[in-house]
């Protein structure tokens, strides 16, 4: 469970009960903190740049977290050879990267209330997401990431070969009860 923008550890585990008992579940933080409070997937960078982070931006992060995820099953005694992974907003962005950058490590991917990061287009055209499901929640009221960039990640992420199943609700920044309900399922199946 990967949290977003001024997030921390703390800030997925509300979706934990709603996911199915037999998965372990990491929710780690991120690795650069925020001013006056959370962590960001990203350096800090300009005001300008804020909310359109890039590959190369979240690379070092994605890395980290594929690190983690070994060191945390070799603790275990166990191997992970898929992983399903779920993300808010900035959080949904590095869903969406360790996506394309280790498609043999990553089954489902649920994205909510995010996007798809640019620098991509290499992995885009190499149809990095054939054959994965991707489930994807976007608020039709969101300003904080718009409803048209969620319809031109969609766009991106069936290039790459993915099959989305994009659900949306009136809603700001966040998952209503509908996605919710659509999101317990998509984790369940």
């Amino acid at each position: 469970m990967i949290h977003g923008f001024t997030g921390d550890e703390n800030s997925m585990w509300v979706f934990a009960r709603r996911i199915s008992s037999s998965y372990l579940i990491l929710a780690p933080r991120a690795p650069y903190s925020t001013q006056p409070f959370g962590y960001s997937w990203r350096p800090p960078q300009a005001e300008i740049e804020f909310g359109r982070p890039s590959l190369n931006m979240l690379q070092p992060s994605a890395e980290s977290l594929i690190k983690l995820v070994d060191e945390y099953a070799a603790s275990l005694k166990i191997e992970a050879q898929e992983i399903d992974i779920m993300g808010f907003s900035q959080g949904g962005a590095m869903v969406t990267v360790l996506g394309m950058l280790y498609p043999n490590l990553t089954r489902k991917m649920g994205v909510w209330a995010g996007f798809v990061p640019s620098g991509l287009d290499e992995y885009i055209a190499k149809k990095s997401l054939s054959g994965k499901n991707i489930f994807m929640f976007h608020g039709t009221q969101d300003e904080t990431i718009s409803f048209d960039r969620a319809e031109a990640s969609v766009k991106l992420l069936e290039q790459a070969g993915a099959d989305v199943k994009f659900v949306t609700e009136e809603v700001g920044h966040k998952l209503g009860a509908n996605g919710l309900r659509a999101l317990e399922q998509y984790f369940t199946d």
